[in-house]
């Protein structure tokens, strides 16, 4: 979706995933030969084919595309770190950003939370929601990432005048 761009796909379909209000396809991607996820409300055209569909453990779902933050997956995981305010932080403290998560209280108030992430993407606009009680320690990488978004807002509310 982000390019705007059609392409077609043979899969293997192996399983609907319901995401905050979203449905995907887990499948085997014969294009790319590795396993992907679908939004379903993208897929323009379907037409079934005379060969037999890949068959994946579930275990091997599992570890593809439960061990990452969010929808998006990928075979580097990173731990994002992230440091809530005192007012910010009695309501984060309570939810479950990841099943493996890692959360603790530092010595000011601050909720000090831990994520597993591949893709930045639905991570910074989750980190986003937070602003400005929400304090990225790293990586590096993925602080870039949250401060290149707040300055393009800002560039786009002083464009508007």
């Amino acid at each position: 979706r982000s390019s705007g761009r059609e392409t077609e796909r043979e899969i293997s379909p192996l399983r609907l995933i319901h995401y905050r209000d979203n449905w995907y396809l887990d499948a085997w991607c014969h294009l790319r030969g590795a396993l992907r996820n679908f939004a379903v409300d993208a897929i323009g055209a379907v037409a079934p084919l005379d060969v037999p569909a890949r068959e994946v453990s579930d275990a091997r779902l599992d570890a593809a595309f439960n061990a990452s933050y969010g929808i998006f997956s990928g075979k580097q995981i990173r731990w994002a770190r992230l440091r809530f305010a005192p007012e910010r932080a009695r309501w984060v403290a309570n939810e479950q950003w990841h099943p493996q998560q890692r959360g603790r209280w530092d010595g000011h108030g601050h909720w000090l939370l831990d994520v597993p992430y591949a893709d930045p993407r639905e991570l910074v606009k989750d980190i986003l929601q937070h602003v400005p009680d929400v304090e990225v320690l790293g990586p590096p990488g993925l602080r870039q990432e949250v401060r290149q978004r707040l300055e393009q807002g800002l560039q786009r509310l002083d464009a508007a005048g």
